[in-house]
């Protein structure tokens, strides 16, 4: 009943229009998620070919696992493509790509690592799936004004990821 009587006063007199960039306007981004979640690619890559070497194929527990460790990579590489392009399609804006001209190629290249990253198990394909996330969170930094550091994270697989200097 109230919305019909707010869509009968909006023919009368409209109401302004709001609109906000993203679904919640909170400001809050960050692409140490889909770091992680591209570590979590590789790190799966990596289980899943030492569960797959020798006789271990034969046992069921290693299948289930295996089956379990497929299921969680291509998890991963999604959340990786979902978290970037919140970020690309949010918070991006004309003074983000005027400072980074290259960054939808940035964005571009990920969905298609990811892709790749699903679809098979390749693990240098994981890695280039890191080191690109790692030039996207380089730039979504530089346009917070936050110096970056490259670091080994302290886990499996060992791969160099950017953290912000704070």
């Amino acid at each position: 009943m109230l919305h019909s009587l707010l869509q009968s006063l909006d023919t009368i007199h409209p109401f302004p229009r709001a609109e906000a960039h993203c679904d919640i306007p909170c400001k809050i981004y960050d692409p140490s998620t889909a770091l992680i979640a591209a570590l979590s690619v590789v790190r799966l890559m990596d289980i899943m070919k030492e569960k797959s070497e020798g006789d271990a194929m034969a046992s069921l527990a290693t299948r289930n696992n295996l089956a379990r460790c497929v299921v969680r990579k291509e998890e991963e590489a999604e959340k990786v493509k979902h978290e970037v392009r919140i970020i690309w399609g949010d918070y991006f804006k004309t003074p983000q790509f005027e400072a980074f001209p290259d960054a939808s190629s940035v964005v571009h290249k990920i969905m298609l690592l990811g892709g790749a990253c699903k679809q098979g198990v390749n693990r240098a394909d994981g890695e280039a799936l890191v080191d690109a996330v790692n030039q996207f969170a380089e730039m979504f930094w530089a346009t917070k004004g936050i110096k970056t550091t490259r670091k080994t994270c302290p886990y499996p697989p060992s791969l160099e990821v950017v953290y912000p200097v704070l």
